[in-house]
C-alpha cells in the first residue's frame, strides 16, 4: 500500500511538471528525442518529462551595451567609441539551432564591426555624420545576424572619447572657425554699407538742391551737441562771389 502511495505521488508530481506556462512574450523550442519539433507558445503547453526538452526565448527587444573599443580612424587618430545595439528574437527556432548562444555571438559581432567600420572612417565623420554611421552599422549586423534568426533594429554610437591633445586641437580649429566667419560677417557688413553709400552719393548727386539740404541737415545736428567750438564747411565758391561784389583782386597763390 505505502509503495502504491508512492508510485501515486511520483505520478503526480510529473504530470504536474509537464504542464508549463509561457507569457505573451514567449515562445518555447521543443525537441522530441534531441531532434527539433515545434515552436510553441503562449500560454499552457504540455512537455513530456523524459522525452521532450522545451528552451524558452523571449521575443522582447534586448538593449546591449556595446563595451568601449580603442579604434584608429582613417585619418591615424585614436578613440574610445562605445555603443548600444536594440535587437530581438523573430525566429526562436533559428536562434537555438544555428548559433550556441545567440546573446553572446550578437554582442561579440557588434565588437568587431564597430572596430571595422569606425577604422573606415575619418573623425571629422565620426563626430558629424552620427546617423550615417549608425545607420550603416546596423544594416551590416543585420545582415549577419539574420542567419540566427536575429533582427537588429538600431544601434547607436553613444561615446566619442578623444586625447586631451586632440580636445585641444578641435577646440582651436572651432575658435580659427569662429575668427573666420566673424570677419566675413564684418567683410559683407562694409560691401553692403559701401554699396548704399555709392547710391546715396549718386541719388543725391543727381539732384543738387538735395545736397544743400542735407548739408543743412548737418548744421542742425552739429548745434545740438555741447561742443565748445564747431566747425562749419564753407563752400570757397562763396568767397569768389563776395570777391567779385567787393572788387578785392586775387592775390598770387590765394585759392
Amino acid at each position: 500500500m505505502d509503495g502504491f502511495l508512492t508510485i501515486a505521488v511520483l505520478l503526480f508530481i510529473l504530470l504536474l511538471s509537464a504542464f508549463k506556462v509561457l507569457r505573451e512574450y514567449e515562445r518555447g523550442v521543443i525537441f522530441l528525442l534531441g531532434k527539433f519539433w515545434k515552436v510553441k507558445g503562449p500560454g499552457l503547453i504540455i512537455v513530456i518529462p523524459g522525452i521532450q526538452k522545451m528552451i524558452k526565448v523571449s521575443l522582447r527587444t534586448v538593449v546591449m551595451d556595446v563595451p568601449p573599443q580603442d579604434i584608429i580612424t582613417r585619418d591615424n587618430v585614436t578613440v574610445k567609441v562605445n555603443a548600444v545595439v536594440y535587437f530581438r528574437v523573430i525566429d526562436p527556432k533559428r536562434a537555438i539551432i544555428e548559433v550556441e548562444d545567440f546573446l553572446y555571438a550578437t554582442s561579440q559581432l557588434s565588437q568587431t564591426t564597430l572596430r571595422s567600420i569606425l577604422g573606415q572612417s575619418q573623425l571629422d565623420d565620426l563626430l558629424s555624420n552620427r546617423d550615417e554611421i549608425n545607420s550603416h552599422l546596423q544594416r551590416v549586423i543585420d545582415e549577419q545576424t539574420e542567419p540566427w534568426g536575429v533582427k537588429v533594429a538600431n544601434v547607436e554610437v553613444k561615446n566619442v572619447d578623444l586625447p586631451q591633445e586632440m580636445q585641444r586641437a578641435l577646440a582651436k580649429q572651432a575658435e580659427a572657425e569662429r575668427e573666420r566667419r566673424a570677419k566675413v560677417i564684418n567683410a559683407l557688413g562694409e560691401f553692403e554699407a559701401a554699396e548704399q553709400i555709392c547710391a546715396a552719393a549718386d541719388r543725391i548727386g543727381a539732384h543738387p538742391p538735395a545736397l544743400q539740404l542735407r548739408y543743412l541737415q548737418t548744421l542742425v545736428d552739429l548745434s545740438t551737441d555741447r561742443n565748445t567750438m564747431t566747425f562749419i564747411p564753407f563752400p570757397i565758391e562763396m568767397l569768389e562771389g563776395f570777391q567779385k561784389l567787393t572788387g578785392t583782386p586775387k592775390k598770387d597763390g590765394q585759392a
